[in-house]
C-alpha cells in the first residue's frame, strides 16, 4: 500500500515538472519584449549622460582667472548631464542637453547675472538636406580645443584662454556646409557671447571651417565678430575672436593639440580705449595603456591692456592630469596645476577676495570621478 502511495506521488511529481519544463520552453520561445534603450535606438532617439563630482585644493582662490575650478577647498558636484538627442542625416531633428551643478551656476550667471544650479546648455532644431546642415536655437560655441562638458576635455581645470577669451554658449542661427568629405565652412547669427536673449539689436557673427584631410590631422579656425550691449560702457562696441585649434596625431596613443587666440574689444577700457589681448595652449595627451593616461597642458597668456587681470602683464600655466579608467563609463582624474603671473593677480586669502591681489603664483591639486552612461 505504502508502495502504491509513493509511486503515485512520484508520477504526479514527474508530470508536475514536465508541464513546468514545457511552460518554461514555451516561455522561451517567445520573443523578448524590447528594451527602452533599443526602442529609442530604432527610432533613431539617442540618450546619454553623466555625472562628475570633484575634490580641489589651492593655495589661494583663482576666482578671477579660472572658470569653473575656482573654489579653494571644496568637495563639489561639478555637473550632471544628461542629453536627448534626434539627429537623422536628412530631414528634421532637435537637440536637447540639460545639466545642473556647480559649474552650471557658472555658465548660468555668465549668461543672464542669476544664481541657478541648473542650466539648458544647448536646446535647438536642426534641417539636414544633402552637405547642409541648419540649427536655430541655443549651442555651444565653435571656438576652444575645451569644452564645457568634462567628459570630452582630458584634464579637470579648463584652460587660461577658456576663461573671457572664449565664448561658451551662443543662442541664434547656424548653417554648416560639407565642400567635401575633408573640408567645411560653417557661418551663423548669434545675440552675442553668452547671451541667451537681448533687448538690442546687435548682434554677433560667427564664421568658421574644418579641415580634416586625413585621421592623423585636424585644422579647425573660428571667428566671432560684432558689437556689445550698449549698456556696456555706453556704446556699442565692436568685439572680435579668432581661434585656431590644430590636432595631430602621432600615433594611437600620442596626440598633440595647440590652441590660439587673438582678442579685441573696441572701448573696453573706455571711449576711444580698446582691449585686446592673445594667447596659446598646448596639449600633450598620451595613453600608456588601456587604463591609464597622462595629460600635460601648458599655456601662455598676453594681456597686454590689462583688461582681463587689470593689469599689464603675461601669465603662463602648466596642468599635469593623470587618468585612470578601471571600466569603461569611469574615470578618475587626479591632476595637478601651477599658474603664474607677472604681477600680484591672484588672491592668497579669502580676505584679499575682498581687498585686493595679493599673489603672484597659484599651486593647486584636484580629484574627479566621472561616471557616463
Amino acid at each position: 500500500m505504502k508502495k502504491s502511495v509513493v509511486t503515485v506521488a512520484t508520477t504526479a511529481l514527474l508530470m508536475g515538472c514536465a508541464l513546468s519544463g514545457a511552460a518554461l520552453a514555451q516561455d522561451a520561445a517567445k520573443p523578448a519584449a524590447p528594451s527602452i534603450s533599443d526602442v529609442l535606438a530604432s527610432s533613431g532617439i539617442t540618450v546619454s549622460g553623466y555625472v562628475a563630482a570633484s575634490y580641489s585644493r589651492s593655495n589661494g582662490y583663482p576666482v578671477n582667472i579660472h572658470q569653473f575650478d575656482n573654489k579653494h577647498d571644496s568637495f563639489q558636484l561639478d555637473q550632471a548631464g544628461l542629453t536627448i538627442a534626434y539627429q537623422p542625416k536628412e530631414g528634421f531633428g532637435a537637440l536637447v542637453d540639460i545639466f545642473a551643478g556647480e559649474d552650471a551656476r557658472i555658465l548660468h550667471a555668465a549668461e543672464n547675472g542669476n544664481d541657478n544650479s541648473f542650466d539648458v546648455r544647448q536646446a535647438f532644431v536642426q534641417y539636414a538636406n544633402g552637405s547642409l546642415t541648419v540649427m536655430a536655437g541655443k549651442f555651444v560655441t565653435l571656438a576652444g580645443a575645451e569644452v564645457i562638458n568634462p567628459t570630452l576635455n582630458t584634464n579637470f581645470s579648463r584652460s587660461l584662454l577658456f576663461f573671457d577669451s572664449q565664448p561658451l554658449t551662443h543662442t541664434g542661427v547656424r548653417a554648416t556646409y560639407a565642400l567635401s568629405d575633408t573640408f567645411s565652412v560653417t557661418g551663423g547669427v548669434n545675440n552675442g557671447w553668452n547671451t541667451t536673449s537681448t533687448s538690442y539689436g546687435s548682434k554677433t557673427g560667427e564664421l568658421g571651417f574644418g579641415w580634416i584631410p586625413n585621421k592623423t590631422f585636424s585644422l579647425l579656425g573660428t571667428a566671432y565678430f560684432g558689437k556689445t550691449d550698449p549698456n556696456f560702457g555706453g556704446n556699442d562696441s565692436m568685439k572680435t575672436l579668432f581661434d585656431v585649434v590644430a590636432t595631430y596625431n602621432a600615433t594611437s596613443s600620442l596626440t598633440f593639440i595647440l590652441n590660439l587666440d587673438i582678442n579685441k574689444w573696441d572701448d573696453a577700457l573706455g571711449a576711444g580705449q580698446n582691449a585686446s589681448w592673445s594667447g596659446v595652449a598646448g596639449y600633450v595627451n598620451y595613453a600608456i595603456n588601456a587604463q591609464w593616461r597622462v595629460s600635460v597642458r601648458a599655456e601662455y597668456l598676453d594681456d597686454k591692456d590689462g583688461f582681463l587681470t587689470g593689469s599689464q602683464q603675461k601669465l603662463k600655466e602648466g596642468t599635469v592630469t593623470f587618468g585612470y579608467a578601471p571600466v569603461k563609463n569611469f574615470e578618475l582624474r587626479l591632476e595637478g596645476r601651477y599658474d603664474k603671473a607677472d604681477t600680484d593677480t591672484f588672491f592668497k586669502t579669502a580676505a584679499a577676495v575682498d581687498t585686493g591681489a595679493d599673489t603672484d603664483s597659484l599651486t593647486g591639486f584636484a580629484v574627479q570621478g566621472i561616471y557616463k552612461f
